[in-house]
């Protein structure tokens, strides 16, 4: 790799222009050697670039200056090769323009990243093309005209990451309004990709560009660029055209700083395509005569070794990285072009409607592809035989010299756009009026003469608009700016055809063609699937809510029906709006060739990741299930969830964990013989994980009540499946004698556990909570108690009576002072987890509390009437009892192992013996009678 060269001074047509520079320079800056190098530097550079044998064409991005310029020119030349700033690698999709309606963008895309950062992926470059710019006029000359050849030369997407590492995300452009309104869906159209553009053109040193737009007297470099450059060449000649755009492209390149990362990027991308464009002229043995070179003006200005035909060879490109690029078209936008290049917001819709003024004033035949979509070809006659191109002379003199030509005002047009602006304004809500519009015309009058315009500009008008209309409230979702841009051209969003899809694309059309909706229009499209009544319609219905789970919101919204594991769908209602979003269903095709595919791929890099818990794991397994019913998949996925598992020291994914086996474990119980084998190891395996865990998450500090009942319903909801397979409570009973919490609802959670294992009676939890109760230290801290209690309903549901008799005592014995602070956190409690615990709640109190309201004031708690009943009641009473119900005391007595018959006296033999080992069951039975 060589560094910049300087020229020297080899030819003659500019010594004039040269002179008045050097004398300019002394006389300004009393003979400065840097503004004396600066300003003879410039024109060293124009010199050299007209010289070039291999004719250079500078353009700037989507001006319709260059466009035009570009038009005249090749009808002109009649070039036999155009050699084009573009990605190489993009070339072939070129010819899939004609089958979309522009503006498009020409993507290449990448997922699997090989040799650079995974956080970049995926990688993602856009080149987007409009009808207003001049790459689309060489584009549709070069394929429309027999025996021309179109070579893009500058460097491939793989080298656009490899040189210039992506940025993180960039603050608001200079370009931007702080006070506009939020960018709409179609400013985001090409998502985060990296955008390339021909004829990058703006200064890249702070202080021009502010010194250029104060004393322009605009607002952005959008206007000045409309203003004082885009008029001026609007009409000019070729030569003229070539050398002002070249003369801007290094007045920018040399005031612009010295970054030594930028500097470098532009230099080898000038190098890349003067080496590509002299490899493909030996191959082929063109003569450069022949020839035209599209690029950016910045890069016609060059001054590396590698310029020119004559060039040195010294570069060497480096090979790609091993990242597998997939290319395509998306559509594209006026905004998201301004939002992607920092452009002002309506500086596209405005460069088109130029581009329909010129076209009409000049009289120049724009090309367009054949067959190209929203557009109108004009008929193209044979071409002219080329005229000999005389040596270009010095027209940068008389055009600098040149005083601007003053554009008289176009009343008519000024009118028309005054009542269009109003009549727009009404219809979102403004409170115009024909007084506005007046206003409206005059104010744009008035502000051109302050900015020193015969005519007012576009954004003059702008200006005015918002003066005289908008005032201070915006009635509508769209401001007056934004009125002014879709009025001007407004902002056209391109569309990709049928024919330029990918596979997968043209397969999800093809599959939702029984819905009779015209789904590749932008807009919302309501579809109504009746599938109890047409069976075929359950294929659109699982391609829909796969379209749902792969694409953003709003492509495909369901409005009725859900998809649950194990059921049917039978009537299904949905909002789509798969041409909206068009870009997200063409990148899709990028990653398979089938929607199927895309999910399972999806699915297992989202299951192997290495950050991917077990809860992750386990909804990949759900979805598996339910959106492609793949045992196979699910299975495979099930056993990397088990892996995850296993790996995990923590348990916070043991709620979600909890969640998801169990309605896995509820679906194959029901659809299955037999369960598979993954679900049987993971629920062995989660048993012995989650008893070696639990002593440490009842001290954990970090680990949440939640977080341990989840890990407590894990074990005591899979206990029966684990055992069968292997598993030893003991494991259990020890893990749960081992832990010894310290914080209060953990401690509730505790005595649940014991009370689910047999170690802790009710009457024993019930005197503990009449101990905290008792307790004057321990009373402020009784409803965290409680909230345990609450969480434990998960793990053992048979708690309920007891919560419900828990909760009530509090509400009858807490001083409002701890009372009342609580309220707030059961509440939240109970939301968080009322899926399934406030129901039972619920139905607990209404069973347990009297349904009407007078009988409230004679109503005894159950809990309070089992103190109340003598624990040992008369002998004789409970033989009177048995004796009533000899067939209940008979199958008790067998289910015991007592034998003997009933005698004839008081004191039946086989009762006796009942009664008196067993005098709490006969008391507990006489209370409840006796409650009836």
């Amino acid at each position: 790799m060589t560094g910049s060269i300087d020229v020297p001074d080899v030819r003659g047509e500019f010594d004039a222009l040269r002179t008045q520079l050097r004398s300019a320079a002394d006389a300004f800056a009393g003979g400065s050697d840097a503004l004396s190098g600066i300003l003879l530097g410039i024109v060293d550079d124009v010199d050299r670039a007209v010289a070039e044998p291999l004719e250079i064409f500078p353009v700037c991005h989507h001006s319709p200056a260059s466009a035009i310029a570009m038009a005249r020119r090749l009808r002109e030349k009649q070039p036999k090769v155009v050699y084009l700033e573009l990605c190489e690698d993009m070339a072939p999709l070129l010819t899939e323009l004609r089958n979309c309606r522009l503006p498009v963008a020409v993507q290449a895309f990448a997922t699997e990243v090989v040799g650079f950062p995974q956080d970049w992926a995926p990688l993602s470059v856009v080149a987007p093309i409009t009808e207003a710019s001049a790459e689309y006029q060489a584009i549709a000359y070069a394929l429309d005209t027999p025996g021309v050849e179109l070579v893009l030369v500058d460097r491939s997407s793989d080298h656009v990451f490899q040189w210039g590492p992506r940025d993180t995300p960039p603050e608001e452009s200079a370009e931007s309004d702080p006070d506009a309104a939020p960018p709409e869906e179609e400013a985001v159209l090409h998502g985060d990709a990296i955008g390339i553009e021909i004829g990058d053109l703006r200064p890249r040193f702070a202080e021009l560009e502010e010194h250029l737009l104060r004393h322009g007297k605009v607002r952005h470099w959008s206007e000045w660029w409309h203003q004082y450059v885009e008029v001026p060449l609007g009409d000019s000649d070729h030569d003229t055209y070539r050398q002002v755009m070249t003369l801007i492209g290094s007045l920018f390149r040399r005031l612009a700083p010295g970054d030594a990362r930028s500097v470098r990027v532009d230099e080898d991308r000038e190098r890349y395509m003067w080496t590509r464009m002299r490899e493909h002229l030996a191959a082929t043995g063109t003569d450069p005569a022949d020839c035209l070179y599209v690029c950016g003006a910045f890069h016609a200005a060059s001054r590396v070794a590698e310029f020119g035909v004559e060039g040195t060879d010294t570069f060497e490109i480096s090979p790609p990285s091993g990242s597998v690029w997939q290319h395509g078209l998306i559509p594209s936008s006026h905004a998201a072009i301004e939002a992607q290049f920092g452009l002002a917001g309506g500086s596209v819709s405005i460069a088109a409607t130029e581009w329909a003024k010129n076209v009409k004033r000049t009289r120049v035949r724009p090309f367009r592809l054949d067959g190209q979509a929203g557009t109108k070809r004009v008929p193209q006659k044979e071409l002219p035989a080329p005229i000999p191109d005389a040596v270009p002379a010095d027209a940068l003199t008389g055009f600098l010299q040149r005083p601007p030509a003053l554009d008289h005002l176009d009343e008519t047009e000024l009118l028309g756009w005054s009542v269009e602006i109003v009549r727009a304004a009404r219809r979102n809500g403004y409170l115009a009026s024909t007084a506005d519009a007046i206003a409206v015309f005059e104010t744009s009058i008035l502000l051109a003469g302050m900015r020193d315009r015969a005519k007012p500009t576009p954004y003059d008008f702008q200006d005015a608009a918002i003066t005289c209309i908008e005032k201070d409230v915006v009635p509508g979702r769209r401001d007056v700016r934004r009125l002014v841009e879709i009025m001007m051209g407004g902002d056209r969003v391109g569309r990709v055809g049928y024919d330029a899809l990918p596979p997968l694309a043209r397969d999800v059309h093809d599959r939702l063609a029984p819905l009779n909706l015209p789904l590749q229009q932008r807009g919302v499209r309501r579809a109504l699937l009746d599938i109890a009544a047409n069976p075929q319609l359950e294929r659109c219905s699982d391609l829909l809510w796969m379209l749902r789970y792969l694409m953003p919101h709003g492509a495909a919204r369901p409005i009725m029906g859900e998809r649950r594991l194990g059921e049917r769908p039978i009537q299904e209602s949905w909002d789509l709006a798969l041409g909206t979003h068009q870009r997200a269903l063409i990148e899709l095709g990028y990653e398979g060739v089938s929607i199927e595919q895309v999910l399972e791929q999806r699915l297992r890099r989202t299951a192997h990741d290495p950050r991917a818990t077990a809860a992750v794991v386990l909804g990949t397994v759900e979805d598996a299930t339910l959106y492609l019913r793949s045992p196979r998949l699910a299975g495979e996925l099930g056993a990397r969830a088990l892996e995850a598992l296993s790996t995990e020291r923590g348990v916070e994914g043991a709620p979600e964990v909890l969640v998801r086996i169990r309605r896995l474990l509820a679906y194959h119980r029901t659809a299955d013989p037999v369960l598979p084998a993954w679900i049987e190891a993971f629920v062995k395996a989660g048993y012995a994980h989650y008893c070696t865990l639990l002593p440490t998450a009842f001290t954990d500090e970090d680990a949440t009540a939640p977080q341990v009942a989840a890990m407590l319903g894990f074990l005591f909801g899979m206990e029966s499946l684990a055992l069968s397979l292997g598993c030893d409570r003991s494991q259990l009973e020890l893990a749960v004698r081992q832990s010894h919490p310290d914080e209060p609802s953990r401690i509730a959670l505790l005595w649940a556990a014991q009370i689910q294992l047999g170690e802790l009676t009710r009457a024993e939890l019930r005197d503990r909570c009449d101990d905290l109760l008792a307790n004057l230290l321990t009373l402020p801290a009784y409803p965290r108690y409680l909230s345990g209690f609450v969480h434990a309903l998960d793990p053992v549901p048979g708690l309920v009576d007891f919560v419900v008799e828990a909760v009530s005592t509090a509400f009858a014995r807490l001083p409002d002072g701890v009372l009342i602070p609580w309220l707030p956190t059961l509440i939240t409690t109970l939301r968080k987890s009322g899926t399934h615990l406030a129901p039972r709640l619920t139905r607990e109190a209404a069973r347990t509390f009297p349904a009407a309201l007078p009988a409230l004031d004679a109503w005894i708690p159950p809990w309070l009437q089992s103190e109340a009943v003598p624990v040992r009641a008369a002998a004789g009473e409970r033989v009177a009892l048995l004796a009533a119900h000899p067939a209940t005391c008979d199958a008790a007595a067998d289910l015991l192992g007592y034998d003997g018959a009933w005698a004839q006296d008081s004191e039946p033999s086989r009762s006796v013996g009942l009664l008196t080992e067993h005098p709490a069951t006969a008391a507990a039975l006489e209370a409840l009678l006796a409650a009836r």
